[in-house]
C-alpha cells in the first residue's frame, strides 16, 4: 500500500463526522474507566495490604460480564446501538458517584467498592457489545480496516491518558475528585452520543429463529471460524495467564516506591506502545504475514511480562510495559479484523459480546488469577512465572491453529 493511497484512506475518514464524534465518545468512556480502575486498585491496596483483594477487584467486575455477555450481544442487535451505549454511560456515572461517596466514607471494609464494581461491570458488558458493533456502521465498508485502526488508535490513547490523569488528580486532589471527574466524562460521552447516526448499515436485520438460537448464535459463528477461534483464544489465555495489570499497585508502593503518580505512569506505559503500533498498522497492515507476526508479538507479550516482574528500575519496568503493550497491539488489530470484518451486520453485536467475554476472562478473570497466584508465590514471582506460561501458550497455540498461523495469507488456488 503506498503513501498516497494511505493519506486519501484518513482524509476519507475526516468526512464521516459520526464517526468522528465516536472517536470522542470512546476517548472520555475509556479515561473515565481508566480513571476508576487507577484510583480503586490503589485504595484497594492502601486499605488492606492484601494481593488477593487486587485480584477480587478485577474478579467481581468479571461475574457480571460472564453472566450478561450473550443476553448483552442480542440486546446490541435487536435495540439502537446508540441509546444502549447512553443508558451505559449514565450507568457508569452512577457507579462513579457510588464510588465517591464509598471513599468520603472512608470505609476499611470492600464491601462496598465490590458492590459497585459488580454494577461497573454489568454496564461495561452491555457497552462493549453495543460499541463495537456500532463501529462499522459509521463508515463505508471499504473504510472499515482504516476505521479499525484509528478506532484502536483512540481507545490505546485513552489507555495512556486515562492512568496519568487518574493518578496525578488523585495525587493532587484526592480520591473523590478523580471519581467526580470520571462521572463528568461519562455524561460528556453520553451527550454526545445524541449525534451519532449509523448511516451505513441496513435499516433492519433478520431476527429469525428461537431466543436460545439467537443467544448463542455469536458463540457458533466464533467456533465454527478457526483463525477467529484461535486468534481470541490465544488472547484469552496468554493475558489471562500473563497479566500483570493487578499487581501494579503492590509494584508502585513496595518495589519502586513512585506513588500514586508512579502507578498512573506505569498503567499508561503499556498503551504508549500499543497507540505507536496502532498508527503504524493503520498506514501499513500486517498483510499477508498477518498470522506469524500475531503469534510472535504475544510471545515478545510473555517475555517482556518477565522483564516487569523482575524489574527493580522504573525505567526498565517503563520499557518493559511499552514493549508489552506494543505486542499487545497487534493482537488486538488481528483479532479486531478477523472478527469484524467477517461478520454480518445482523450477528455483530453477539459475535462482538463472545469476543469481549474473552477479552474480559483475560483481563478482569486475570486479574483475579494474579491477585491469588501472588498471594501463594509472591507477587514477583507469580509475575514472571504468568510470563513464561504465556510464551507457552504461543507455542501450544502454533501447533493446534495451523489455520491462525496462514492468517493473511492469499488462498491456494484450486483445481476445477
Amino acid at each position: 500500500m503506498n503513501d498516497e493511497a494511505a493519506d486519501g484512506g484518513f482524509r476519507a475518514l475526516l468526512g464521516q463526522p459520526s464517526f468522528l464524534r465516536y472517536q470522542a465518545v470512546r476517548l472520555a468512556a475509556v479515561v473515565s474507566i481508566q480513571v476508576i480502575s487507577v484510583v480503586v486498585g490503589w485504595q484497594a491496596w492502601e486499605r488492606t495490604e492484601d494481593p488477593a483483594v487486587l485480584g477480587w477487584v478485577g474478579g467481581v467486575q468479571f461475574l457480571p460480564m460472564l453472566v450478561f455477555s450473550f443476553v448483552s450481544g442480542e440486546v446490541a442487535d435487536r435495540f439502537d446501538r446508540a441509546r444502549v451505549l447512553q443508558a451505559c454511560h449514565l450507568g457508569i456515572a452512577a457507579v462513579a458517584a457510588a464510588l465517591l461517596a464509598w471513599s468520603r466514607a472512608n470505609i476499611p471494609s470492600m464491601y462496598g467498592a465490590y458492590a459497585a464494581l459488580f454494577c461497573f461491570g454489568a454496564l461495561r458488558a452491555f457497552a462493549g457489545p453495543a460499541g463495537q458493533a456500532l463501529l462499522p456502521s459509521l463508515v463505508p465498508p471499504r473504510l472499515y480496516p482504516r476505521a479499525v485502526a484509528v478506532a484502536s488508535t483512540t481507545f490505546q490513547g485513552a489507555i495512556l491518558i486515562g492512568p496519568a490523569l487518574g493518578g496525578i488528580v488523585f495525587g493532587a486532589f484526592g480520591a473523590e475528585a478523580a471519581y467526580g471527574l470520571a462521572a463528568l466524562l461519562q455524561l460528556a460521552a453520553f451527550a454526545v452520543l445524541f449525534t451519532v447516526r449509523g448511516e451505513h448499515e441496513p435499516r433492519s436485520f433478520s431476527v429469525d429463529g428461537t431466543t436460545l438460537a439467537r443467544l448463542t448464535g455469536g458463540l457458533r459463528f466464533v467456533w465454527q471460524r478457526p483463525v477467529v477461534l484461535g486468534a481470541i483464544s490465544l488472547d484469552l489465555f496468554a493475558v489471562l495467564l500473563g497479566g500483570a495489570v493487578a499487581l501494579m499497585p503492590y509494584y508502585a508502593r513496595e518495589v519502586l516506591d513512585v506513588g500514586e503518580e508512579g502507578l498512573g505512569l506505569l498503567r499508561s506505559a503499556p498503551a504508549a506502545g500499543a497507540a505507536v503500533v496502532a498508527v503504524y498498522l493503520g498506514a501499513r497492515p500486517l498483510g499477508r504475514h498477518a498470522g506469524k507476526v500475531l503469534l510472535v508479538c504475544v510471545g515478545i507479550f510473555g517475555a517482556a511480562t518477565m522483564v516487569f516482574g523482575a524489574s527493580e528500575s522504573l525505567w526498565l519496568s517503563l520499557g518493559a510495559l511499552v514493549v508489552l503493550g506494543a505486542a499487545d497491539m497487534v493482537s488486538i488489530v488481528v483479532r479486531q479484523v478477523a472478527v469484524q470484518g467477517s461478520t454480518p451486520p445482523e450477528m455483530r453485536g453477539r459475535v462482538a459480546a463472545v469476543s469481549l467475554l474473552f477479552i474480559s476472562a483475560s483481563n478482569e478473570l486475570g486479574e483475579l488469577e494474579s491477585g491469588l497466584l501472588a498471594s501463594w508465590l509472591g507477587p514477583e514471582r507469580s509475575v514472571i512465572v504468568g510470563g513464561a506460561l504465556a510464551i507457552a501458550v504461543t507455542v501450544i497455540w502454533a501447533v493446534i491453529f495451523p489455520a491462525l498461523r496462514r492468517f493473511g495469507e492469499p488462498e491456494p488456488a484450486r483445481t476445477p
